[in-house]
């Protein structure tokens, strides 16, 4: 599959995204192994997410969609998970796969965790590591999927300084506390997204967070509740540049999670002179949202502050796009952790915007970008979604049609990419083929 974009007049909107990506994940599998039955609203139907409701449904849990965004998940209890009869495929998740390791951890039984091509080439050493230390038996191709994930029911909590800052890596290790003996500590070098922590709390488990230290003591049983699942702002992220780059838009996307360990990349826009403001602010659960305004812009080139890399990670392929339209040149340090996502981000986004006509200087955990316009070309994606949704996005004020490769991904975190877009004015195409 293949994007066609043609330059288009962004206009004034009033639009939603879907479900945040993160949430949902974590609502699957705590109401798995939560007592009771979790009621979940504004579930992201997501190919990642579904990857891992069908790995928890082959584990013995009854999952039910009354509506396309809901669920009632029927949850089995802390030890109520059974032994699957093949391999857990989890697609394209990298969050599946390293927050379910840390569940399975501490199962009774063995489970394999496999997945696409893109998933199978990510390093998953970064949960091998502090899961063995707690007792786990983890098999792995030179600390690559398959995972082979031999459960011990007497996992021992431990002390686990993070060496780089992840809430996937402190995720795991978190779920597998609760079936530890004892406390388990995580110390986090910057504070990561922190939806973990939220419904643990929310499911009655106490969790202690203080001067970058999370611990929880085990074992520790949870209690099944209500999830209201706010708009993803990583998707948001796509609509904000749109109305960002156009010439005249005021869009205002509503009911979005701003959780403040999220919205690195707010904070970065403004820095560059962004025009986004958050109205009604609210909670849904146990997470802030508001309604996102945003208006056209000027933008400028700046040093980003690497302190704002771990609140933004996902959205940098988004950044680098607003980068690449700015006044001057931006510069991102400390950012080598997108070099290990869905692709390698920096040199995925680097290699597009350069064929675009953007100046980019590549470094090891970076890259100088000086601003430009965008030129019409065709760009890969290289099978990431943020990446071909970002190009999307640009293309919107190139000076001629942009094909973007291999978009097939974009399912895995937002149905409807292309019909969403379109409501505020882009002109997209999605075609069979790479021809």
């Amino acid at each position: 599959m293949r994007y066609l974009i043609q330059p288009a007049v962004i206009r004034d909107a009033d639009v939603t995204v879907p479900g945040d990506k993160s949430i949902s994940h974590r609502a699957i599998m705590l109401g798995s192994i939560a007592e009771g039955v979790t009621e979940v609203r504004g579930f992201l139907a997501g190919e990642d997410c579904l990857a891992t409701m069908g790995a928890f449904r082959r584990m013995g849990i009854d999952i039910e969609r009354p509506g396309p965004t809901e669920l009632m998940i029927h949850g089995a209890g802390l030890h109520g998970l059974q032994a699957p009869d093949t391999a857990l495929d989890l697609g394209n998740s990298g969050t599946a796969m390293r927050l379910m390791a840390g569940v399975l951890a501490g199962q009774s039984f063995a489970a394999t965790l496999t997945g696409d091509a893109s998933l199978t080439g990510r390093p998953m050493q970064r949960i091998i590591t502090p899961l063995s230390r707690m007792g786990a038996d983890i098999g792995s191709r030179d600390g690559k999927p398959p995972l082979e994930i031999r459960g011990n029911p007497n996992l021992e909590g431990i002390d686990y300084a993070l060496p780089v800052a992840s809430a996937q890596v402190k995720s795991a290790i978190l779920l597998a506390g609760l079936y530890a003996r004892g406390t388990t500590t995580v110390i986090e070098p910057a504070v990561t997204r922190d939806h973990t922590e939220r419904m643990l709390r929310a499911m009655g488990v106490a969790v202690d967070q203080r001067d970058g230290h999370i611990g929880i003591r085990g074992p520790a049983a949870l209690r099944a509740c209500r999830v209201e699942v706010p708009a993803d702002l990583s998707s948001a992220a796509f609509v904000i540049l749109a109305g960002l780059l156009a010439e005249r838009a005021d869009i205002l996307i509503r009911g979005v999670g701003v959780n403040p360990t999220r919205t690195g990349v707010l904070d970065i826009l403004l820095a560059m002179g962004a025009s986004i403001s958050l109205e009604n602010p609210r909670n849904m659960g146990d997470e802030p949202v508001a309604d996102i305004r945003v208006r056209s812009s000027r933008l400028r080139g700046i040093d980003v502050d690497p302190g704002l890399v771990s609140l933004a990670i996902d959205e940098f392929p988004v950044l680098f796009v607003a980068a690449a339209v700015a006044e001057g040149r931006t510069r991102f340090t400390g950012i080598g952790e997108l070099r290990v996502k869905e692709s390698d981000r920096i040199t995925a986004m680097a290699s597009g915007l350069r064929t675009l006509g953007i100046r980019v200087e590549e470094s090891d955990d970076g890259a100088l970008i000086h601003g430009g316009r965008f030129a019409g070309g065709e760009v890969e994606s290289f099978g990431d979604h943020r990446i071909a949704m970002s190009f999307a996005v640009a293309a919107t004020v190139a000076d001629g049609p942009v094909v973007v490769r291999d978009v097939t991904s974009v399912e895995t975190s937002f149905p409807g990419f292309e019909a969403c877009l379109g409501r505020i004015g882009a002109d997209i195409v999605c075609r069979q083929g790479e021809a």
